[in-house]
């Protein structure tokens, strides 16, 4: 009898030594004359875990980890093969760990379980059943389903994706586009990567009913360059989807088409935001377009163009397959659906968390998280990005959604949750923010270009305790005119996590020794 074994292929894994244990699993299996099979699946998400190994048994998965090579022997010893649990690497049954367990995972069902690359296997988890029933719609009813659905931009904007479909859909006939923004710069997230190179057929998927909703023929996928891994599988799944019929002249023999390529993106975090990485897609530098003419009207190359992100079209095939309802049926108020949580920084369980909209940052950071990795207090924690507040304890129990978020001032964003342990010095946070925007802002409008190089200077004096009551007052009107008077978001939310480091943690700005003159320490 053949033993099947998984390990995880995609880059966290790869990162803490996935290869070396497959290899080293094969080879002792060979020396032990065991018939084996080594799938290279994607990762559950679950990282403080990798590489986590997994064997195949009559009674489902059983899995193993962090696994290193030279636990490998051990492991195989204690009845790895056959799936037993007495080494103290074994984790019991995969979906029965409590991470795992306690998820509502749509988007990510498969990711962990399938091969990749596998067709098959993406067909036998109801892979591209989303795109047969799109095939037998009319544009616009696939269109409905998707406003019916709730769906709204994951990316960060939160705008309804049906309605962006509708204005595209709704413009007279000619060259449209699919673009999906995959150029993930956020910090602490990793979830559309993991979509590329776990479930890549789900966002081909995705991409292609999009297109067939609005008239689209040609998608483009603008690719986060430091993401080598996710750029070889799916550029092999997009081989793959080709031959098999599922992208190009003739869509599954319906006479429909659509092209999908992948674009590597320009290293730029403003090129995250839809206009900048229409013009970087066009071969221009990323710079940010006035709007309107909105993209949906007037976008890539002038013509009408959807731009969505990763997560936002990747939810679609589940919606089609299963219908708007089935996906309304989570969340909350206007956030419907799921939210994948990406749980970073100093955390001791990071990973990826689905959940539908409604459960708090304290839920996620203890019950999930497990708390800080250090076993230090928890002092602070950033949700949305470098852009977004940081929120101190009284706001851990309001509920994630985007709504209930905004009434206080914090971002859900792509997702991303970063932690921070009592270690942290807020001031020092605050003129990270500044100096981000500095860096990455495009330059095309004042209050960003110069507001961020000012703000560096601003909160530098006040922690110097230069002048620090008028420069904290001179600092507040900065952040006010970057707010209202920014281009787009880059520089309307750099003041965010500044604003709140002033409303929440004020004496981490007060002077500090050794910054007389400024700077940072």
């Amino acid at each position: 009898m053949t033993v099947t074994v998984y390990v995880p292929c995609d880059t966290t894994a790869l990162a803490v030594g996935a290869d070396a244990v497959a290899e080293t699993i094969e080879r002792t299996a060979r020396r032990k004359g065991v018939a084996l099979t080594v799938i290279r699946n994607g990762s559950r998400g679950l990282f403080w875990l990798e590489p986590m190994v997994e064997v195949a048994t009559d009674q489902g998965r059983v899995a193993y980890g962090p696994v290193a090579p030279d636990d490998v022997e051990a492991l195989v010893e204690a009845g790895l093969f056959e799936g037993r649990q007495t080494h103290p690497l074994a984790l019991g049954p995969t979906e029965a760990i409590p991470y795992l367990k306690r998820q509502q995972r749509l988007t990510f069902s498969r990711i962990g379980v399938t091969d990749p690359l596998s067709l098959e296997d993406y067909r036998a988890h109801q892979g591209f059943a989303g795109l047969a029933r799109a095939l037998e719609m009319t544009p616009q009813a696939v269109v409905d389903e998707v406003k019916a659905s709730g769906l709204r931009g994951r990316g960060g904007a939160a705008f309804p994706t049906g309605i962006k479909w509708q204005t595209v859909h709704d413009e007279p006939q000619g060259q449209k586009y699919i673009v999906c923004n995959a150029d993930e710069g956020d910090s602490g997230t990793f979830a559309d990567r993991l979509v590329m190179e776990c479930d890549p057929y789900m966002l081909i998927e995705g991409m292609a009913i999009a297109g067939l909703a609005v008239g689209a023929t040609q998608g483009y996928i603008y690719l986060r360059s430091e993401y080598p891994v996710a750029h070889r599988i799916f550029n092999e799944a997009l081989q793959r989807a080709y031959a098999a019929g599922y992208l190009g002249d003739d869509i599954l023999g319906s006479g429909q088409r659509f092209e999908l390529e992948v674009r590597l993106g320009a290293g730029a975090y403003i090129c995250g935001e839809e206009t900048s990485l229409l013009d970087s897609l066009e071969g221009k530098r990323g710079m940010v377009r006035a709007k309107p003419p909105l993209p949906a009207i007037k976008g890539l190359f002038g013509r009408p163009t959807v731009v969505n992100n990763v997560l936002s079209l990747a939810a679609v095939p589940f919606i089609l397959d299963q219908g708007a309802q089935a996906y309304a049926d989570y969340g909350m108020g206007k956030s419907r659906g799921t939210v994948a949580l990406q749980l970073a920084g100093n955390v001791k369980r990071g990973g990826l968390v689905e959940l539908a909209f409604g459960t708090t940052l304290r839920e996620l950071m203890e019950d999930f998280g497990g708390g800080t990795r250090s076993g230090r207090s928890l002092k602070a924690v950033q949700v949305g990005g470098p852009l977004g507040a940081y929120l101190p304890e009284s706001q851990w129990d309001n509920a994630i959604d985007y709504e209930g978020f905004a009434a206080f001032g914090g971002v859900v964003g792509h997702g991303g949750v970063v932690m921070f342990d009592d270690t942290v010095n807020m001031g020092e946070q605050a003129r990270f923010a500044m100096e981000f925007c500095s860096v990455e802002s495009c330059g095309k409008c004042t209050p960003c270009r110069i507001g961020a190089v000012r703000g560096v200077e601003v909160i530098d004096r006040i922690r110097a305790g230069t002048d620090s009551d008028a420069n904290l007052e001179l600092l507040a009107d900065l952040c006010d005119t970057m707010v209202d008077g920014s281009l787009c978001a880059m520089g309307g939310m750099t003041p965010f996590p500044v604003q709140s480091v002033m409303q929440h943690f004020p004496d981490d700005l007060q002077p500090r020794p050794g910054l007389a003159g400024g700077g940072q320490q």
